[in-house]
C-alpha cells in the first residue's frame, strides 16, 4: 500500500508493481468442497501447513502498511491505494453490463478503480480516502470473482481430451455422415415426422408450378416492354428449407477435425492455473499407463444416442463408446486424471462429483450460429436415427492425452494442444 497526495497519484499506475511486496494480492481459489482449506479463496503455505484467508491477509497487510506509512498532503485529503491482481478474462465482471458494478462501488465506498490499459497487465489499482474503504472494495472485487469463476458466465476454458480425429478414416466417416444429413433431405413419405404434413404440402404447391415463365408487360405512352422471366425450383433451396423446419443446419455438427472424448472441463483463467494444470497431467503419466496395465486400450463407436432428450426433441446426439475387452482400464486411467486435478484444487466442486460417461459428441445446439428463437433450443433427429441409427462407426486406438485450449485450434484442425501425454500403442513384452 502507498500513501500519497494529488501530486503523487500520476506516479501512482507505474510505481505500484514496484511496492508488490508490500501489496495485498488477491488470486481467485473456489475449486474446492466448502470444508476444504481454500474453499473460501484461501492460501495455503506448505511449508508450515497455515491456511490464511486472502481477505485476512489484505487486511493485515494495510494494518502493517499504514503503521509505515508516509502521507502528503493536498487540499488536505490523504489518500490510500491498493493493488489487485485479477486475470483479464475476469475484468467484465468488475465492470459490470454497461460500467454498473464499477460505478456501484465506487459510489458506495467513495472509491475510484482503475483498470489495466492493456491484458499482460493484471493489476487492478483501487484508490480512496481510507484503509477501511480501500478494503471493502477489494473485499467486493473478490467475492465478484469467486461468484464468476463458480458461475455458467465464466465459460470452460481447457479439458482433458482423448484424441479421436487422429484416425483420418474417422473424419472421413464423420464428413460422409455430415454431408448425407446436409445433402439428402428425409422424404416426404416418412409421416413419423411432425413437419411431414407441412412439407408435403409445400411440395403440393412447387408440383403445380414446378417451372414458370412469366411473361411482364410494361407499356407507357412512349414506348412497349416485354420482360420474359424464368423460375426454376431450386432442389438445395428446398432441402435447406425442410431442415430449417427441423431445427438442423452446418452449424449444430461437430467439426471432424475436432472429434474426441471428453475427461474433465476446467476453468483455467489464468497462466498459472495453465501452467499447474500442464503440470499435473505431465506428472501423472505413469500412473496413468499402470491404470492401463502399460497395455495399449481400444474403443469400439457403434448406434446413436440423445442425452437427456428424445430424437423428436434432440439437444445433444452421440455415438456411445465401448472399451473393447471390457475390463474397464479406459474408466481407471480416466479417473486417475480427475482425481489428479480435483487433488490440485483446479476442479469446479460440482464437476468434482459428477460420473464420467465417456461418449462422442456428433452434434450439439449448444454450437448453434445462428440461434433459433424457442425457449430451449432443439432439433428433430428422427429422421437421422432412421438411416443411421445403427451405424458402426469403427475400432479405434488411444493413443494420446491432451489438455486443450478451447476456441483456440492446431494447424491439425485440432484444439491447441496444452500439454500432452502418450499411451501405450504396443503390447509390454518381457
Amino acid at each position: 500500500m502507498k500513501v500519497g497526495g494529488a501530486k503523487d497519484r500520476s506516479n501512482m499506475m507505474g510505481q505500484h508493481k514496484k511496492q508488490k511486496a508490500t501489496m495485498p494480492v488477491w488470486r481467485p481459489i473456489s475449486t474446492q468442497s466448502e470444508n476444504a482449506p481454500g474453499s473460501c479463496g484461501c492460501e495455503t503455505d506448505s511449508k508450515s501447513n497455515e491456511v490464511r484467508c486472502q481477505k485476512e491477509v489484505m487486511e493485515e497487510t494495510l494494518q502493517e502498511s499504514s503503521s509505515n506509512k508516509y502521507a502528503e498532503f493536498a487540499c488536505g485529503v490523504e489518500k490510500y491505494s491498493i493493488s489487485v491482481e485479477v486475470d483479464s478474462s475476469l475484468i467484465h465482471f468488475i465492470k459490470g453490463k454497461g460500467g454498473s458494478v464499477q460505478t456501484q462501488i465506487e459510489g458506495e465506498l467513495a472509491v475510484k478503480i482503475i483498470f489495466p490499459s492493456s491484458k499482460e497487465d493484471n493489476c487492478i489499482v483501487i484508490e480512496g480516502n481510507s484503509v477501511e474503504s480501500v478494503t471493502k472494495a477489494s473485499e467486493k472485487i473478490a467475492t465478484i470473482v469467486e461468484e464468476a469463476v463458480k458461475s455458467p458466465r465464466l465459460d470452460y476454458s481447457h479439458f482433458i481430451s482423448l484424441p479421436l480425429a487422429i484416425h483420418p478414416e474417422l473424419v472421413e466417416k464423420l464428413n460422409h455422415f455430415q454431408n448425407s444429413i446436409l445433402g439428402d433431405a428425409p422424404s416426404s413419405q416418412d409421416d413419423n415426422l411432425e413437419s411431414a404434413a407441412d412439407k408435403e404440402e409445400d411440395e403440393e404447391k412447387q408440383s403445380e408450378s414446378p417451372s414458370v415463365a412469366v411473361n411482364l408487360e410494361v407499356q407507357d405512352e412512349k414506348e412497349h416492354k416485354r420482360v420474359k422471366t424464368d423460375t426454376v425450383d431450386s432442389k438445395s433451396n428446398v432441402q435447406t428449407s425442410i431442415l430449417s423446419d427441423l431445427g438442423i443446419d452446418r452449424s449444430i455438427f461437430i467439426k471432424p477435425r475436432t472429434f474426441h472424448l471428453t475427461v474433465l472441463m476446467l476453468k483455467l483463467w489464468n497462466k498459472d492455473r495453465v501452467a499447474a494444470a500442464t503440470e499435473v497431467l505431465q506428472g501423472i503419466s505413469s500412473k496413468v499407463k499402470d491404470a492401463l496395465d502399460n497395455r495399449p486400450v481400444v474403443i469400439g463407436l457403434k448406434g446413436l444416442t440423445c442425452m437427456r432428450g428424445s430424437p423428436a426433441k434432440a439437444r445433444v446426439v452421440y455415438a456411445p463408446v465401448t472399451e473393447i475387452g471390457g475390463e474397464g482400464r479406459l474408466l481407471r486411467a480416466c479417473q486417475v486424471m480427475i482425481d489428479a486435478y480435483v487433488e490440485a484444487g483446479l476442479v469446479l466442486e460440482k464437476d468434482a462429483h459428477q460420473t464420467l460417461k465417456l461418449h462422442a459428441t456428433l452434434m450439439n445446439v449448444r454450437h448453434r450460429k445462428r440461434k433459433r428463437t424457442r425457449r430451449h433450443d432443439s432439433f428433430d433427429a428422427r429422421h437421422i436415427f432412421k438411416v443411421h441409427g445403427s451405424k458402426d462407426w469403427g475400432e479405434y486406438l488411444i493413443r494420446e492425452v491432451h489438455l486443450s485450449q478451447r476456441f483456440k485450434f492446431d494447424e491439425s484442425g485440432y484444439y491447441h494442444c496444452c500439454a500432452s501425454i502418450p499411451l501405450p500403442e504396443n503390447m509390454q513384452t518381457e
